[in-house]
């Protein structure tokens, strides 16, 4: 006979969690705890949409790279765990208010048997009495006024309670959204976020006629870092891009990670030359610091970022204006990469009449 229905759980969970390393080696995956979340979660079955988009990569490409792990745990694990949060939060909420009600209920009743007591003693003193029942009445007055009070006091009391309940609820409830739309290799915006923004910022500058520059950035020769070095290195790579741009970027831009190591950046109320001096101050700090690889302290050289640029134009959509920047960035690697172009650079230009040529 074996052992418990524990001990059978625990072998469980060292069978699934060897056979999920094997996965991440077989189909190139690094051993990251993201990584080992998603490829332990097919593993164990616990989500068939999981199974569903590791079959499907794989038969398309016989790999599954760190980009489509974290395409996978955004889709399908992250977004469900926000939701479990959010619903958990807000039956939360939905019982402090029942209580609030139930609460105020009390009072309403208090109040209405206060304004009955009244009603009745005004009564009685229209109908003519002594002295001694006067008396009486305002006694008792005096009785149904301070249970009043009492209820009122202890109303206010547990009203502020339920405030500071309420207010930690909806803060939880903000950290979890938060999260929800963040990186969290690099700490900026995710794609989610970037997109959401880039709507909002582009609908805000048509309203306010003011200007808007998207700046699009790609990291030269990324792939050949984490083939040479691991994606342990590669993750240095990402995160020291997202920490220049926190430094030379003012506060009321987004700055994002939508794209394996692409990033963008929305500068709101700020013209072309503007964020193109932006771009060539990221790119010029990314470019002038040494990468140490921190395992052995070996200096890997320089990183160089691709930089394209764009300025809304009339009758752009948040797509075009990500397309034109997109484009300026490609450009910016078919020139040569470590490089900034914009859309009105002669060679974006002229790319963009040849392609009207041709169509």
């Amino acid at each position: 006979m074996s052992g418990s229905l524990v001990d059978f759980d625990v072998d469980r969970t060292y069978t699934i969690a060897q056979r999920a390393l094997e996965l991440m080696k077989s189909y190139g995956s690094s051993a990251s705890p993201r990584s080992y979340e998603v490829w332990y979660t097919y593993v164990a079955g616990y989500k068939p949409a999981v199974n569903d988009a590791i079959k499907r990569l794989a038969a398309e490409s016989g790999k599954i790279d760190d980009n489509a792990i974290e395409t996978i745990h955004a889709q399908h694990i992250a977004s469900e765990r926000f939701g479990e949060e959010a619903e958990k939060t807000g039956a939360v909420v939905v019982s402090e208010i029942g209580q609030v009600m139930e609460m105020l209920d009390m009072a309403l009743g208090s109040t209405r048997k206060y304004g009955q007591s009244l009603d009745a003693f005004a009564a009685d003193l229209s109908d003519g009495v002594d002295r001694n029942r006067v008396r009486e009445i305002v006694a008792s007055l005096v009785l149904a006024t301070k249970d009043v009070r009492a209820t009122n006091e202890t109303l206010e009391s547990r009203l502020r309670e339920t405030r500071g309940e309420i207010e930690g609820l909806r803060e939880s409830l903000e950290a979890v959204r938060m999260e929800s739309l963040t990186d969290p290799l690099t700490g900026i915006a995710n794609r989610k976020h970037f997109e959401e923004m880039l709507v909002k910022s582009l609908d805000q500058a048509l309203v306010e006629r003011s200007p808007l520059a998207l700046i699009v950035i790609d990291i030269d020769n990324f792939k050949r870092f984490n083939d040479t070095y691991g994606h342990l290195t590669g993750d240095q790579v990402l995160r020291l891009v997202s920490m220049t741009m926190r430094e030379q970027i003012k506060a009321k831009s987004t700055l994002a990670r939508f794209g394996g190591e692409e990033f963008g950046i929305i500068m709101p109320d700020t013209l072309l030359d503007v964020a193109k001096a932006a771009a060539e101050r990221v790119r010029t700090s990314v470019m002038s610091r040494e990468l140490i690889k921190r395992s052995t302290s070996e200096s890997l050289g320089k990183v160089t970022i691709s930089v394209g640029v764009a300025a809304m134009r009339k009758g752009d959509t948040a797509v075009s204006l990500l397309e034109r920047a997109d484009q300026c960035m490609f450009l910016a690697k078919r020139l040569g990469r470590n490089r900034t172009v914009t859309d009105i650079d002669p060679a974006f230009i002229k790319q963009s009449d040849s392609q009207s040529e041709v169509a």
